[in-house]
């Protein structure tokens, strides 16, 4: 039963790493062709700049592609901020991954269903955030690299007041700053 779990849990991932892969690549490289084709005569250094600028974003880009493959998304029950089973799976592959990317300083958001006073879900997006940090930091990640922050009900992954919906609503999410 884990295993099928862990097996629909990367499929997700992985369909979600194509989709924002593909719309990332699009609009780096209409910024691209756009700066270069500028035609000015100072062309040839901004053409420079931006080059630079261009595959430090793809590099970026790659690592947070990567991140979403291994799984940037925990999912939580009903009014809870424990870390089932499978969450601990995906974030020990987290936390290989981020210790792997030293470099990288990231941000932990903490998300709610639409259920509930804004307070209230402000306050368990924190504790899901915190309690995704804290697993994090035991797997021996620096918490100098992470931040926290709650956005509460007020930006849900799928619109909707069904059980479906909700379960992709609880949750926190891995975002590389």
């Amino acid at each position: 039963m884990i295993k099928k779990i862990f097996a629909m849990i990367g499929a997700i991932a992985l369909l979600s790493a194509c989709e924002t892969a593909s719309q990332k690549v699009v609009s780096g490289t209409a910024a691209t062709s756009s700066s270069s084709g500028s035609g000015s005569t100072s062309g040839s250094s901004s053409s420079s700049v931006d080059k630079k600028q261009s595959l430090f974003a793809e590099s970026k880009q790659s690592a947070a592609e990567k991140l979403i493959a291994v799984g940037d998304r925990v999912l939580f029950d009903y009014d809870s901020a424990a870390l089932d089973s499978s969450a601990k799976i995906l974030l020990d592959a987290q936390s290989r991954f981020l210790r792997v990317n030293s470099d990288l300083n990231f941000i932990i958001e903490g998300h709610c269903d639409e259920r509930g006073t804004r307070e209230y879900n402000l306050a368990l997006g924190e504790q899901r955030a915190t309690a995704v940090r804290d697993y994090l930091v035991i797997q021996g990640i620096d918490p100098d690299r992470i931040k926290v922050i709650s956005y509460g009900k007020e930006r849900p992954a799928v619109v909707g007041s069904n059980n479906m919906a909700w379960s992709k609503n609880r949750r926190a999410v891995t975002v590389i700053e």
